[in-house]
């Protein structure tokens, strides 16, 4: 189904056009509508099935309709249970809040760094995203307050419980206004989760899309083993070769994005990095050239690669791995469409082994692997 009939406002489809997003994911074909409309929701997906932009989208959307909040009274409430996750889907928001007019401000906040700038970057936001731990720290300092919140969603909510965060929601849920859009979403329905949901949803609409069998038998995979140093010059290595001409290489953030990039033009590769810090100008740009030819390698963040969609796409390498196997599945499944064969690489330094372990077992196909301490690097 086309994000156009989903009741999105014509900016928000102007920016899912720009970042070739054509076709929503089951679980945004469901949800949008029913999070546009105000209700509560339950939705239970895989991981890597596109939850992130069914909830963020109705709410950037719900928000212009709706008066600004209060300084420091945040109007919708996004819980998460690790940093990593805060980031990413803050990310998220922030790729598409761009496309209003009126903009509005949303920060993640998480433990583990410094209290004091998440404090001051407080000042007029909307959209909070935040691990539970460092939220209850800055409402006890009165840096945010949670009186005024629209909308909650609890995003994987199965691993927050099954982390320990239960005393530290529960004190959260007694901040929060009784009226307000309740939002759940998770992998898994657990019996915890089903007692959550008894007290936090009121009469929601479920939603539960089973995980998607991936065919992969098209798709060649190769891993190599090498230190960090040497990875750098085994991507270029491997490309050069080999006689690479169009290779989508994923990196796990934007930094690393661009760093290999630029590694890579230096050594004489035509190169460029499409991530959310980008222009949609620069994005389309780059897109372009890649799909024409004109570009030897794209090198993408997960963000953004799920809108990269080439029909005859030959070569995907994980730079660096990503932190799911579903994400695995769909990075890997950029290549192999069509009845038409694909190579997937994936550079595997010391710290990498046990998780690929885990991603080979969870795809049930084990992947050959290659030592290349003895390939000769020099000159790469």
């Amino acid at each position: 189904m086309s994000f156009q009939s989903l009741g999105l406002s014509h900016h928000l489809l102007k920016v899912l056009s720009g970042l070739n997003y054509q076709q929503a994911y089951p679980i945004q074909e469901k949800a949008i509508p029913t999070i546009l409309k105000g209700k509560d929701l339950l939705g239970i997906a895989p991981t890597g099935s596109g939850k992130t932009a069914s909830f963020a989208l109705p709410i950037l959307q719900n928000l212009q309709a709706q008066a600004a909040s209060k300084n420091r009274h945040v109007a919708a409430l996004v819980l998460v249970p690790t940093r990593e996750l805060a980031i990413q889907v803050n990310e998220v928001f922030n790729l598409f809040t761009r496309a209003f007019p009126k903009k509005n401000k949303t920060i993640a906040v998480y433990g583990g760094v410094s209290i004091n700038p998440q404090m001051m970057k407080l000042q007029d936001v909307e959209v909070l995203v935040a691990t539970p731990g460092r939220l209850l720290e800055l409402v006890e300092s009165n840096a945010v307050h949670l009186s005024d919140v629209k909308t909650l969603v609890l995003d994987e909510a199965d691993k927050m419980l099954n982390l320990g965060f239960k005393e530290e929601m529960t004190k959260i849920f007694s901040l929060l206004p009784k009226k307000r859009q309740n939002l759940l979403f998770s992998a898994t329905l657990s019996d915890d989760l089903n007692n959550i949901n008894a007290i936090l949803l009121r009469e929601p609409e479920i939603i539960k899309i089973e995980a998607e069998e991936n065919t992969i038998d098209l798709i060649s995979q190769l891993a190599y083993f090498v230190s960090e140093e040497r990875k750098g010059p085994l991507l270029r290595y491997l490309i050069k070769r080999n006689a690479m001409q169009q290779v989508l290489v994923f990196t796990s953030s934007v930094f690393k994005a661009d760093l290999v990039a630029d590694k890579l033009r230096i050594n004489g590769i035509k190169a460029s990095a499409i991530h959310s810090k980008k222009s949609q100008g620069a994005r389309e740009e780059a897109l372009n050239k890649f799909k024409s030819g004109k570009l030897r390698v794209l090198v993408a963040t997960d963000l953004i690669g799920r809108g990269i969609d080439i029909k005859f796409l030959p070569h995907v390498i994980n730079y660096e791995l990503p932190r799911s196997p579903k994400d695995y599945i769909h990075r890997i499944g950029r290549t192999g469409r069509a009845e038409s064969p694909g190579e997937a690489i994936s550079l595997i330094v010391p710290e990498d082994q046990h998780h690929f372990k885990i991603i080979q077992k969870k795809m049930g196909k084990w992947v050959t692997m290659i030592d290349s301490k003895d390939f000769d690097l020099h000159g790469y």
